[in-house]
């Protein structure tokens, strides 16, 4: 089954290639268009005509036909032709496509085989070629020829440049190769000196297209081979005017010529042209030159005879010549300061004066001179400052009203300026304004004062953080009259200037009046860093330094800072550009804030760096206040302890002395003796000695059973009514208890027999001891024991 199934297309295709054998497009089928080249966008018509006889394998059945443009199926009509033909016609509306293969199809074997082809292409009529233009080469002396193609057709177009002489023969001159818009006519084909038209023309299957017809003579178009120059020479000397020679090309000796002249010197941007050269060589002079500067000339040529399509030659190889020299010429432009010099009887002078413009300077100036007194004849005026520079210091006798300058080049030198050293005395202006002119430009407008001025000096400095001088910053406005001034030179973007102007009067300088510009303004280039001076629990003062003026780029019209907490509260206020802090209130306590400071100027503004701030729990006052207070407990427990280290009585109430019982007085106390009985009598008492533990010899034995403990009185060995301190447990305090006269013995005379451990009756003692009489127990002399009071 495998085998079967794969056979069966190959099967199919072995069918296919048979029934095209056989019958093929020819006998089987035949497809008919209107026309194979169409204009896009227009109906195509077409037909298939399948004849059944000549189809092997579709002589039984009926025949479909269908119809596929490209790989897309159409739709057609079908109907039975003549002689048992099958005939399929099919109209496209609108064709828009540039090329397309439409096929005939027939169903065979419940596939759509292929059996008729038709190719047809859509596209526009060929446009009219442009710009037809040729030019002779003299070397060959072939005819180039060029032109512009127009839109594409989207068919194929043939093009052709036509020529006619004057016999009106029309011939193929030449024909572009490789989809190029130029060819070249060959000699053989040209007619020189003799009117020819030339034109091009291009075809294609829906129709043709020419240019303009172009009648010339080629030689009118020959470009020729550019002159050269010879020698330039001034002539005669002393003057302004120049002689050049020059000589025509190789091949051209025989042509009448028109040439142009044109020249520069290295700081012109353009060229001065010179037309109306004719000849075939020889010399032409020109004038107006400027001494002592250098020229680049440059020649170029073509046939006099020519029409007003002829081409120029190239321009000739460039010739250099520097004029000659004469003095200087023309006054200088002079500005100067003056001050009383230490030495006493002279004046320090600091004079500067612009260079002469370059058609006054007559050549290279080698130097200035600075003199008294006038040049007179026969005698040389003291000379004060020779220098090279357009600036000088010196000094003068004091009273010297007047001193006199002059350039000199290799040639002379000139006329001297005569330089009136006037006080700055003078009325001031009213007011002064300056405005940018452009990029690199001011124009500064003032108003003029009441009385009439002669002339105006304008001085400006770029404003930096170093200090310093531009000796050549200033110019001289000669009309008295004047109200307006441009400056250019020195003049840069986004950097500040000074400007001062000084009217100059017949007979004082004028006080000046200054202001500052900038001719372009942009962003600051970085903004101010903030730092904290001050912060409390609502309020956090903020300080920063001035940008410095080449990082302002501008006039700072303000400066704006922002802050923020942890939940995106932004707020911000604008600060005056004049401050330098800013305190903000209301914040939160204890809250972390982020601050930025932004700068703006006219043009645009600058963020800075992010500063963090948290605000504190308590204000400084109010930590303080607290620190004060505790300051004032701590002073108040100090005296309070003080006072009861001093006062003993409060000392002993709250603080009692418990008294070491071994040092105590109690160790001086003496007991008393104990009656002792013996077979129910009553002994003698011991002798003190004995109870304190000295034994006799003769004592009796101690009785076999013993008494019960009692308590044992003690008596001080001080003197009757001394006062006694004992302890209470409890902390009951201390007490004063006077001691009995004595002892009292007596309280032992009732004892009966020694007991057997029976209460206090059976001993002879009172049920409760008199309150005057404390019973000490537990109490051991030289000991720590624990003190019991009974009462």
């Amino acid at each position: 089954m495998a085998r079967r199934g794969a056979g069966t297309p190959l099967l199919l295709q072995l069918s296919l290639l048979l029934l095209l054998h056989l019958g093929g497009t020819l006998g089987c089928a035949s497809v008919a268009v209107g026309s194979p080249f169409v204009p896009l966008g227009s109906t195509v018509t077409a037909s298939c005509t399948i004849q059944r006889e000549l189809c092997h394998g579709l002589e039984q059945g009926k025949v479909r036909i269908s119809w596929m443009l490209d790989n897309k199926l159409v739709a057609g009509s079908q109907r039975q032709g003549p002689g048992g033909t099958e005939v399929s016609n099919l109209t496209l509306p609108r064709f828009n496509r540039t090329q397309a293969k439409l096929w005939c199809c027939v169903e065979w074997n419940g596939t759509k085989q292929r059996v008729g082809m038709a190719e047809i292409r859509a596209g526009y009529p060929p446009a009219k070629p442009l710009n037809l233009s040729c030019i002779l080469n003299l070397g060959d002396y072939g005819l180039t020829c060029q032109w512009e193609q127009g839109t594409d057709s989207h068919l194929p177009t043939s093009v052709a440049l036509k020529c006619a002489g004057s016999r009106a023969q029309v011939l193929t001159g030449c024909i572009p190769q490789g989809g190029h818009s130029h060819c070249t006519v060959p000699r053989r084909l040209l007619q020189l000196y003799r009117q020819m038209e030339i034109w091009v023309s291009a075809t294609n299957a829906l129709g043709t297209a020419e240019s303009e017809h172009l009648r010339i003579d080629p030689m009118d178009v020959a470009k020729l081979d550019p002159p050269t120059l010879q020698s330039i020479q001034s002539i005669p000397f002393q003057t302004d005017c120049v002689a050049l020679a020059w000589d025509v090309a190789r091949g051209t000796e025989h042509m009448e010529l028109q040439c142009e002249l044109r020249y520069r010197t290295p700081e012109d941007a353009a060229w001065a042209v010179v037309t109306g050269i004719i000849g075939r060589a020889g010399t032409t002079q020109r004038c107006g030159f400027l001494f002592g500067t250098q020229y680049h000339f440059q020649m170029r040529c073509r046939r006099s005879s020519a029409s007003p399509l002829a081409y120029w030659s190239e321009w000739s190889p460039g010739r250099n010549y520097t004029t000659h020299e004469k003095a200087p010429t023309g006054k200088l432009d002079a500005w100067w300061g003056a001050q009383l010099a230490e030495a006493e009887g002279w004046l320090d002078v600091q004079m500067r004066w612009k260079a002469p413009r370059r058609r006054e300077a007559n050549g290279r100036v080698l130097g200035y001179r600075v003199t008294l007194s006038s040049r007179r004849r026969g005698r040389d005026p003291t000379t004060i400052c020779n220098t090279t520079h357009t600036q000088c210091n010196f000094s003068v006798p004091a009273g010297t009203r007047r001193v006199y300058l002059s350039a000199y080049n290799a040639a002379g030198e000139s006329a001297a300026t005569e330089v009136i050293l006037l006080e700055r005395k003078g009325q001031p202006l009213a007011g002064l304004r300056a405005v940018p002119g452009g990029e690199r430009s001011l124009w500064v407008h003032w108003e003029a004062p009441p009385a009439p001025v002669a002339a105006y000096v304008l001085e400006w400095q770029r404003v930096t953080a170093e200090p310093g001088h531009c000796s050549a910053c200033w110019q001289m406005e000669r009309n008295g009259a004047a109200t307006t001034a441009l400056i250019q030179d020195g003049i840069e973007p986004f950097q500040r200037y000074n400007i001062s102007l000084y009217p100059l009067y017949e007979s004082a300088v004028g006080v000046p009046i200054h202001t500052t510009a900038y001719s372009q303004q942009k962003a600051p280039s970085h903004a101010p860093k903030l730092h904290l001076r001050r912060i409390s629990k609502s309020e956090a003062e903020l300080c920063w330094e001035p940008l410095p003026v080449e990082m302002q780029n501008g006039f700072i019209t303000s400066y704006t800072i922002f802050w923020a907490n942890s939940i995106a509260d932004v707020a911000s206020a604008t600060v005056n550009p004049s401050l330098s802090s800013f305190v903000i209130r209301g914040l939160k306590p204890s809250t972390l804030y982020k601050v930025h400071i932004m700068a703006s100027t006219a043009a645009g503004g600058t963020n800075g760096t992010t500063l963090t701030l948290v605000t504190t729990v308590l204000d400084d006052a109010e930590i303080q206040f607290l620190f004060l207070a505790l300051a004032l407990v701590f002073v108040l427990l100090m005296v309070l302890l003080i006072c009861f280290q001093k006062n003993e009585r409060m000392k002993e109430q709250l603080w009692p002395s418990v008294p070491d019982p071994a040092n105590s007085s109690l160790g001086k106390w003496v007991p008393a003796a104990v009656p002792q009985v013996r077979d129910g009598r009553l002994l003698p008492a011991p002798s003190p000695h004995r109870a304190h533990g000295e034994g006799q010899q003769g004592a009796p034995p101690p009785p076999p059973a013993a008494l019960p403990a009692l308590p044992r009185p003690y008596v001080r060995q001080e003197g009757p009514g001394e006062p006694v301190q004992y302890a209470r447990v409890g902390c009951a305090g201390y007490r004063g208890q006077r001691l009995l006269p004595e002892p009292g013995p007596r309280f032992y005379e009732n004892l009966r027999g020694r007991g057997d451990g029976g209460g206090a009756g059976d001993w002879g003692f009172p049920e409760e001891p008199p309150a005057t009489f404390p019973l000490l127990q537990g109490l051991r002399i030289g000991g720590a024991e624990e003190l019991h009071e009974w009462r």
